[in-house]
């Protein structure tokens, strides 16, 4: 008879942890990133597939004043981090790295603080997301120079990203926000 426990483990992946190279049998010939331009790329993947968990996880939960617009700038900023997210882990295995994108990866691995649980106020909301919105552009930029001297070809991408994340963060917290006053 199956018994169920209400403590959870933590599991381990199928396949073990980590990404692995590729084998080279039959590649393309190319450039292929070295170990430090994969891990930066492996940061930044992290970090935007967090940003959309934690996006969903705010535009599912998120009530009080201004809720439909929040709720929309929330959509946008998912669909953003979630294509951006794609567009990194595709440049990765063009140059012959393997992205790691499982749960068990991208949590252990984000530099997001975790979102809070349950229904959350919009200003709040609005301040929680441009927090988180903030550290992804941090981590990008944290690992732009490196990634630039390597291949300037996956920090164009990168310059993409940082351009589209920093205008969702003035906009998010404008919501918050008061005018300067008038000198």
């Amino acid at each position: 008879m199956a018994t169920t426990s209400k403590t959870r483990t933590a599991r381990s992946a199928p396949g073990g942890t980590g990404a692995k190279p590729t084998r080279r049998q039959n590649a393309e010939k190319g450039f292929v990133a070295s170990k430090k331009l994969d891990e930066s790329l492996q940061a930044v993947l992290v970090d935007l597939i967090e940003l959309g968990i934690q996006g969903k996880q705010a535009h599912w939960n998120v009530v009080g004043r201004n809720f439909r617009d929040t709720h929309l700038q929330l959509d946008e900023i998912i669909d953003a981090s979630r294509e951006f997210s794609d567009s990194v882990a595709e440049r990765m295995r063009a140059l012959h790295a393997v992205p790691d994108g499982r749960s068990d990866t991208v949590a252990g691995t984000t530099t997001l603080p975790e979102f809070p649980q349950g229904e959350i106020d919009t200003a709040e909301t609005v301040d929680l997301i441009t927090v988180r919105l903030e550290a992804t552009v941090a981590t990008i930029r944290d690992v732009h120079d490196d990634v630039d001297e390597e291949d300037p070809t996956s920090a164009d991408i990168l310059h993409a990203i940082i351009e589209k994340l920093e205008q969702f963060a003035w906009m998010i917290s404008a919501e918050n926000r008061s005018p300067a006053k008038r000198g």
